[in-house]
């Protein structure tokens, strides 16, 4: 196969983490015979920095010619002015918009050989592996916003919208997903307080029942969900919900394998190439220092085979290199405990040892 790949390392530790994952790519493409080009561009800080644009337009014309996007994070305390025209963040929303990527699927899986990084119980994270669904391009993040000022005192508001094709289409994805796995889906919302909750609860179970009646469907509050995120992860399969509610539930569910630096996302959308990356932020505290966590980065590389280029043997071999890594001992300093550690470089080094 030959494939066009761009590259977004971003700000913070993205370029550390982006190389590694590039590393990685470099070797299943040798090892099974793929050609794999690869176009850096910039997005986020760095972006604003030389461009003034957090996503140049030279950005969005390589993705979309692409077949698949690998990003590394955006942002840092350099451009974190509130007063600021822009921000590296509006870049990434920007890009998921232009590239209409509505979905983003946000594993949850337990490593055994992690069992003692969980802030958790091993008795209570065990068997844990949830597959986030999160709808991307509506709700709040997209709402119209302002401010202003009521009774004379400084305001500001952001609406929540959703329609009813937007529901439709995340929860298709997401029931699909659970036919292929243990066949169970629960919908987060806030239905007793939210009107746009109240249209996702009414549009989804129309879906669920017309569409996908073999499908176990179930609803849960998101309060609620975040409580069960932590007393019984184990029992739920794949979960689907809103932009924002999203975005916080998975930040939540990444503590239960121990550290955000373990794990992958993508962003999809209808036919047009898939946006990869770890789920945690540019990390600006320890960027150059060669201490990241390259293994959530690694793994949304896998996720890039298997989604966007049918690689699902070559995807399954990255994955099986992170176990195997993990199991020979070796560990960053966000999954130390304390413990030895090893560098950014030397944990990619060891999982390409591992492919090749």
């Amino acid at each position: 196969m030959k494939a066009n790949l761009v590259l977004l390392p971003g700000d913070g530790i993205g370029p550390e983490i982006v190389e590694s994952a590039k590393s990685v790519l470099e070797v299943v493409a040798k090892r099974f015979g793929h050609e794999f080009q690869y176009t850096s561009c910039l997005i986020g800080g760095i972006a604003i920095d030389e461009t003034g644009d957090p996503l140049p337009q030279e950005t969005v014309d390589a993705c979309r010619q692409s077949d698949a996007i690998l990003l590394g994070a955006v942002g840092g305390p350099k451009w974190d002015d509130p007063n600021a025209k822009t921000r590296p963040e509006a870049g990434l929303l920007r890009i998921r918009k232009e590239l209409g990527l509505f979905a983003n699927l946000r594993p949850i899986k337990m490593f055994d050989e992690l069992a003692d990084a969980s802030p958790l119980r091993p008795d209570i994270i065990k068997g844990t592996d949830i597959l986030f669904f999160r709808e991307l391009t509506g709700g709040i993040y997209f709402g119209q916003s302002g401010t202003g000022e009521v009774d004379g005192h400084e305001s500001a508001y952001q609406s929540m919208v959703y329609s009813v094709p937007e529901v439709e289409r995340i929860v298709r994805l997401a029931a699909k997903a659970a036919q292929g796995r243990d066949n169970r889906l629960t919908s987060v919302d806030k239905a007793n307080v939210l009107e746009p909750s109240r249209l996702w609860r009414r549009t989804a179970a129309r879906v669920m029942a017309d569409e996908f009646p073999d499908v176990q469907y179930d609803v849960v509050l998101v309060d609620a969900m975040a409580m069960h995120l932590i007393n019984r992860p184990a029992d739920f399969d794949v979960v689907v919900t809103g932009n924002m509610f999203g975005d916080i539930l998975t930040d939540e569910a990444s503590m239960l394998p121990g550290s955000l630096g373990m794990l992958p996302s993508a962003s999809l959308g209808d036919g047009g190439p898939g946006l990869y990356e770890p789920i945690h932020g540019s990390a600006p505290d320890i960027a150059g220092k060669g201490i990241a966590n390259p293994l959530a980065t690694i793994l949304a590389s896998a996720m890039l085979l298997r989604h966007s280029l049918d690689l699902n043997e070559e995807a399954s071999a990255v994955e099986s290199a992170v176990q195997e890594v993990l199991a020979d001992g070796l560990r960053t300093a966000d999954i130390a405990r304390g413990g030895d550690s090893v560098s950014t470089e030397v944990m990619g080094q060891a999982v390409t040892a591992k492919l090749a």
